[in-house]
């Protein structure tokens, strides 16, 4: 792999059992970069990075990620070694707290100085989870789930965060602080990010980079610059005629 690419999907198949949903995927996230997959509902996206983060296995193909090939490993193993994964509809512990619920994204970490840095670094990144620590997770709002999925994928000390439907059913005000805090991890930890987003201007606006999956193969692959520009992306996407 090249010196600066941290991940690499290389002809990559996948689906559910004997339903395939993926075909050929080729995707490339460099360090500190900010990649978005965009695409219409059903055309693989959260299949997409459930592979990558191994929740579904690969029919054909290869994953690189930081210079190992991770197609066969365990899920678990991924987390440990620096992916992060905020997944579609947050999928928190309602019964549990807040503070909890981050400390289950370090399951694999002993409880030490380093963990208790990382919790007040979560907290400083989204302040009212730090008000709401001893506070049911399920009680928390639409926003405030979503802080806590990233907050606590945040918890494993990831190189690579991966994220699921960012925007979804968020008002544009916590829409714009999350773009934000994204911006803050690249630039102070360094942090790369995955994004799937529903909300293609969001996407395009975050993201160095892009990829369309289109009824679950790579249809176009460019800057957002360039992608922002394309004629298909502006009818199909974007509601500009």
């Amino acid at each position: 792999m090249k010196d600066n690419l941290l991940l690499k999907v290389s002809n990559l198949d996948a689906g559910y059992g004997a339903i395939q949903v993926l075909w050929d995927i080729n995707l490339e996230v460099k360090q500190k970069e900010v990649v978005c997959v965009i695409g219409a509902n059903g055309a693989g996206k959260s299949t997409l990075l459930k592979n990558i983060v191994g929740i579904i296995p690969s029919f054909k193909g290869e994953i690189f990620y930081s210079d190992n090939n991770i197609t066969k490993m365990a899920s678990p193993e991924r987390i440990k070694m620096g992916l992060g994964f905020a997944p579609e509809g947050r999928h928190l512990f309602f019964g549990l707290t807040v503070e909890d619920n981050l400390l289950m994204g370090a399951f694999q970490r002993k409880y030490d100085k380093s963990l208790k840095e990382d919790l007040d670094f979560v907290y400083t990144l989204f302040k009212p989870l730090k008000g709401y620590r001893k506070k049911l997770a399920g009680n928390l709002s639409g926003g405030e789930q979503q802080m806590c999925a990233i907050g606590r994928a945040l918890m494993s000390r990831p190189k690579l965060l991966i994220i699921d439907e960012l925007s979804l059913g968020l008002a544009p005000v916590v829409v714009d602080d999350l773009i934000d805090i994204l911006a803050k991890l690249r630039k102070e930890r360094g942090i790369s990010i995955l994004l799937v987003e529903q909300d293609v201007k969001v996407a395009l606006d975050i993201a160095d980079r892009g990829y369309v999956l289109e009824a679950g193969a790579v249809s176009i692959h460019d800057t957002t610059d360039k992608l922002a520009k394309n004629e298909h992306i502006k009818t199909a996407y974007l509601g500009i005629a």
